[in-house]
C-alpha cells in the first residue's frame, strides 16, 4: 500500500473482471437453464474423489524411478511433496544439480589459499589483541556507483563520501547475493554462497561459527540491532539462534519514533537507539560488537521530511540513499560526543546494489558495493585496491584488532601474504567466481559458463571504474572453473555435515 498505487490497480483489475464475467454470462446464460441434477453431482463427485484416492497411491511409486537425467528427475517428483519439501528446506542440492569433482580433490583444492590447508585454524597475531568495540553498519541496497567515488554526479552520498577519503577503503569489493540475508550472511558466517536460499531462512541456521562468536569468546557484548520487526527474512530466529541479542522496533517506545514504514522506524531514529543502546554496554565495562542493519533505502523510500532537499513523497531511490547518508552522518555526530567513541573501530558496507538485472546472468557492477573500515587515530586513511568478496572484510577486520582465535572463516584476512584476490556472487541458482580476470558461473543442469573480463573505458581511475565488458570464452581455463566447482561444491559439503558449526 505505501510503495504502489494499490487501490487503483485493484480497481481496474475488478472491472475488468466483472466486464469479462458479464460477457461469459450473457454467452452461456442459455447452457445455464439446464443444470445437472442430484445423481450426476454424486456420479462425478465420486469419480473426483476415485481419482484422488489413486493419485495418492500411484504417485509414491513415482518416487522409485531413478534416472541420471536431472530433467526425468524433476518431473517425476513435480508434486505437492516436492513443493513442501521445496518451500520448507529453501536450499538447491548442489550434488545433483551441479558440476562436481571428487570430495576430497575439490576441499584440498579450496582449501589451499589458507595456512595450514584446513577447515578449522588457529588464527595468531604477532601482536597485541586490541579490545576496541566495533561497530558495524550494513547499509540496505548500497550500490558503488550511488557514490561520487565511482562516478555519481548527484552528490546523494556526502557524508559517506566524506568518510571514505578518512577511511581504509576497499574500492574493488563484490557482494555474494542481491539479497539482503545474503549480505548478512557474508558479514555473519563469512563464507561465499550456496545455492538456494540463504542459510538464514533455512531450517539448520544455528550454533554456526559467526563473527559474534568470535567476539563472544573475547568477552564482547553481542547485539544485532534492525529498524523493522526482525522476525521478517528469519532474522531474529537466525540470530538468536547464533547468540545475538537483538534490538528491533519492538524496543521502540512512541515517543522515540519520528517516523516509520512498512520496513520500520527510520535510520536516523535507529541511530539515535543504538547511541542509547552503546551507551548501556559501556556503563558494563565490557566492549561490544554490535551489528546494525539499515531499512530507509528501500521501496518505497519515504522518510521524514526537512532532513534532506529531496522530499519524502518524491518516493524516489536518490532520496533513500541520501536519507540514510544523512542518518550515518547524525550516528557518528551523536557518537563523537560519546566517551567510547574513540575505542571503537566503525565497519560500512552495504548489503548489496539496487538492482542485479543486466545483460549476463551476472552482471560485474551490479554486485560492486562501497566498504570502508573507519576509527579515528588507529585506522590510516588508505585503498585497498585489490579484488576481494565481502566474505573478506570481518576477518581482515580480526586482523586489524590481532585477534587470536580458531576460525572455520572461508574468507581471508586481505593483509595476510597468502590471500588470493577473487569474489563470489551468486544469484538462487548461478554460483560465480571473478578471479583473474575470468568469470565463471556454474548453473543447475551442470552447465558451465566463463567470460573473459574487459574493463570498459571511463575518466574515472582503474580502481573506481564499474563497467566490464563480459566476453564468452570459447575454451574455458580449466583450472578457474575447478576452483569454482571447488569452492561452491566444498561449502554446500561442509553445511551438509554441520562442519560450519562452532
Amino acid at each position: 500500500m505505501e510503495s504502489y498505487p494499490v487501490v487503483p490497480l485493484f480497481s481496474a483489475i475488478l472491472a475488468l473482471t466483472l466486464f469479462v464475467t458479464w460477457l461469459i454470462f450473457k454467452n452461456t446464460k442459455n447452457e445455464l437453464l439446464t443444470l445437472l441434477n442430484f445423481k450426476q453431482k454424486l456420479i462425478l463427485l465420486g469419480s473426483f474423489l476415485l481419482l484422488c484416492g489413486l493419485s495418492l497411491f500411484a504417485i509414491p511409486q513415482f518416487d522409485k524411478i531413478k534416472s541420471d537425467n536431472t530433467f526425468a528427475q524433476e518431473i517425476q517428483a513435480n508434486g505437492l511433496p516436492k513443493f513442501y519439501h521445496a518451500f520448507t528446506h529453501n536450499e538447491l542440492d548442489y550434488f545433483q544439480f551441479y558440476p562436481t569433482l571428487n570430495q576430497k580433490i575439490a576441499e584440498e583444492n579450496f582449501l589451499k589459499q589458507f595456512q595450514p590447508p584446513t577447515l578449522e585454524r588457529e588464527i595468531v597475531s604477532e601482536n597485541p589483541e586490541l579490545k576496541k568495540n566495533v561497530v558495524l553498519i550494513s547499509i540496505e541496497s548500497l550500490s558503488a556507483d550511488f557514490l561520487e567515488h565511482y562516478g555519481n554526479t548527484q552528490k546523494i552520498t556526502p557524508f559517506l563520501d566524506s568518510l571514505a577519503t578518512k577511511s581504509l577503503m576497499f574500492t574493488n569489493l563484490y557482494a555474494t547475493g542481491n539479497r539482503t540475508v545474503r549480505g548478512l550472511e557474508a558479514l555473519t558466517l563469512c563464507i561465499p554462497p550456496t545455492a538456494g536460499e540463504s542459510i538464514i531462512k533455512r531450517e539448520n541456521n544455528k550454533n554456526k561459527f559467526t563473527t559474534g562468536s568470535v567476539f563472544k569468546s573475547k568477552g564482547y557484548d553481542v547485539k544485532f540491532l534492525y529498524g523493522g520487526y526482525s522476525y521478517f527474512d528469519n532474522m531474529e530466529d537466525f540470530y538468536k539462534g547464533n547468540g545475538y541479542d537483538i534490538i528491533d522496533r519492538n524496543n521502540f517506545k512512541t515517543e522515540e519514533i519520528s517516523f516509520a514504514n512498512v520496513w520500520g522506524v527510520a535510520d536516523e531514529d535507529m541511530a539515535k537507539k543504538a547511541i542509547q543502546v552503546m551507551n548501556q554496554e559501556a556503563k558494563s565495562g565490557k566492549p561490544f560488537f554490535n551489528h546494525w542493519m539499515t531499512v530507509s533505502n528501500h521501496r518505497p523510500f519515504t522518510y521524514p521530511e526537512g532532513r534532506i532537499d529531496i522530499p519524502g513523497t518524491a518516493k524516489s531511490r536518490e532520496g533513500g540513499v541520501k536519507y540514510t547518508d544523512y542518518s550515518i552522518k547524525k550516528f557518528f555526530e551523536l557518537a563523537k560526543k560519546q566517551d567510547w567513541y574513540k575505542n571503537t573501530v566503525f565497519v560500512i558496507v552495504a548489503d548489496h546494489c539496487a538492482s542485479s538485472a543486466g545483460k549476463t546472468e551476472l552482471p560485474m557492477d551490479k554486485y560492486r558495493i562501497p566498504a570502508m573500515i573507519f576509527s579515528e587515530g588507529f585506522i590510516q586513511p588508505q585503498q585497498f585496491n585489490l579484488t576481494m568478496s565481502q566474505i573478506d572484510v570481518m576477518p581482515t577486520l580480526l586482523g586489524l584488532l590481532n585477534f587470536n582465535y580458531k576460525t572455520k572463516f572461508l574468507g581471508q584476512d586481505v593483509f595476510k601474504e597468502n590471500f588470493q584476490p577473487k569474489a563470489y556472487i551468486a544469484t538462487y541458482q548461478d554460483l560465480g567466481l571473478i578471479k583473474d580476470n575470468y568469470l565463471t558461473i556454474i548453473s543447475p543442469t551442470k552447465k558451465v559458463k566463463q567470460y573473459s573480463l574487459k574493463l570498459q573505458n571511463s575518466q574515472l581511475q582503474d580502481n573506481f571504474k564499474l563497467y566490464y565488458d563480459e566476453i564468452p570464452v570459447q575454451k574455458s581455463v580449466q583450472n578457474l572453473v575447478d576452483d569454482c566447482v571447488s569452492a561452491y561444491q566444498s561449502v554446500s559439503y561442509w553445511l551438509k555435515e554441520n562442519k560450519l558449526n562452532k
